[in-house]
């Protein structure tokens, strides 16, 4: 069978491979989807792609499969470990953060003013894959990310290294590493002025470094040389389709509850009423990564936060036998409905770590009242992605207890924001599809979504 375009998504726990065909006309199509265990631990992430591509000959009733390119998204070498330094938490250091985890990488470490000894120890302890350096706004404070690169230039570690803070460094930042083994990338400012974000460079810069980090995932190597595009992490190329969808039908949060993590990622300028008593800026593309709140790695840690005693009661059997059962597709009623409850604690604790609040102050002019974080209650839409949110049978109830727990302190999506499920599964791939073919993408994302 003749296919236009394989996308293969490498995740922590599964593999999965969708086919399209069209993709060069108005009316693209998906074919179909195969699935298999992801094989790191294997020794080699080939076996589950060979297993999802069996899959897939079986689903679509084909003994071949011959296609024109190939693309991928991964997340199996376990995420892009990065470390974060800046100048002033609230400032350029939340600015690089947001450029990070946008990006689709992991937070080990994040530091504010000039690094420590101990901060070296823990750089070294942690082993990223990659270093983010940033602070001071553009002509402002230079001496704290000279002072951080030279300590981390004399680390001696083969680690890439971006900077992306006060542009009259950028020159003596090159001298610092010109003679290290540190591959050096240099962008514009994350913040280059009081309260402006400018975080798109950065988050570009961080996905041209992962496809060099990823080929060290067991078998990835064979990978790189099968596919004919990039290779982004599976978490950026959510945003990236919930950036290409929103600017079509308007400000969307997007979550993707897997066997290791939970996503959220909104896409909102927010109210111009919050707007105004806004503490700080805030994204208007914002990624949180949970890595506690995944629904099989990390399903004791959901269990725990339930409490064994209650899932007991919601379960009607022994806790401790069920989770030795767990796997990473539940295959019985039991265990589907174990999957739903540990999901709707996963979506609701996630949601409520990536939303702003109220604050309240009160002075001698009486109350005032001010807001943190991000606002989503523009948010129209509310998308659900990923193995949990696509194929459970209580999917869309579980998404729309996000609106019914708004208390009025959060700033939550209201009532009347709509669910849309990803049927297909397809919305890392279409992520990863558009950067070649956003027209095709849009389309085949309102396909799945049923707009």
């Amino acid at each position: 069978m003749k296919i236009n375009v394989l996308v293969a998504e490498i995740g922590s726990t599964t593999t999965v491979v969708n086919a399209f065909a069209d993709i060069h006309t108005n009316r693209p199509r998906f074919l179909g989807q195969g699935q298999a265990p992801t094989t790191v631990l294997e020794g080699d992430v080939n076996i589950g792609l060979e297993g999802a591509m069996n899959d897939l000959k079986k689903n679509l009733s084909v003994d071949e499969i011959i296609y024109d390119e190939m693309l991928a998204t991964s997340s199996a070498a376990g995420g892009l470990k990065m470390t974060v330094h800046g100048l002033v938490y609230d400032m350029t250091v939340r600015a690089a953060k947001e450029a990070a985890l946008g990006a689709g990488a992991i937070i080990h470490k994040v530091t504010a003013g000039k690094l420590r000894k101990t901060d070296i120890q823990k750089i070294k302890a942690i082993q990223p894959n990659l270093i983010l350096i940033a602070g001071g706004v553009d002509y402002g404070e230079r001496e704290t990310a000279l002072y951080n690169a030279e300590l981390i230039a004399h680390m001696e570690i083969d680690v890439p290294v971006i900077y992306a803070g006060n542009v009259e460094n950028q020159d003596e930042i090159r001298e610092i590493f010109k003679d290290k083994d540190n591959k050096l990338y240099v962008v514009e400012n994350v913040y280059p002025k009081i309260d402006q974000l400018n975080i798109e460079p950065t988050r570009k810069v961080i996905q041209d470094a992962f496809e060099d980090h990823i080929i060290h995932a067991p078998g990835m190597t064979r990978v790189r040389e099968l596919v004919t595009g990039p290779i982004i992490p599976t978490p950026g190329a959510v945003m990236e389709a919930s950036k290409l969808l929103k600017a079509s039908i308007g400000d969307l949060v997007t979550l993707d509850v897997g066997g290791a993590t939970t996503d959220v990622h909104s896409v909102t300028e927010g109210s111009e009423e919050i707007n105004r008593i806004l503490v700080s800026p805030e994204p208007e593309a914002k990624r949180t990564v949970e890595g506690d709140l995944g629904v099989y790695v990390n399903m004791p840690n959901i269990v725990e936060r339930i409490g064994k005693e209650k899932l007991a009661q919601q379960m009607g059997c022994n806790i401790d036998e069920l989770m030795k059962k767990h796997k990473p597709i539940p295959d019985t009623d039991l265990l589907i409905k174990f999957v739903e409850i540990l999901t709707l604690e996963a979506v609701l604790t996630a949601i409520d770590r990536h939303v702003g609040k109220f604050r309240h102050l009160y002075g001698p002019s009486g109350k005032k009242t001010l807001a943190e974080g991000k606002d989503l209650t523009n948010v129209k839409w509310i998308i659900g992605t990923g193995g949990a949110l696509t194929r459970l049978p209580r999917r869309v109830e579980i998404l729309k207890e996000i609106a019914q727990n708004n208390k009025g302190e959060r700033l939550l999506p209201t009532k009347e924001a709509q669910i849309l499920i990803d049927h297909d599964y397809i919305m890392a791939s279409l992520g990863v599809l558009s950067k070649k073919y956003p027209e095709a993408a849009l389309t085949l994302m309102k396909q799945s979504l049923r707009i």
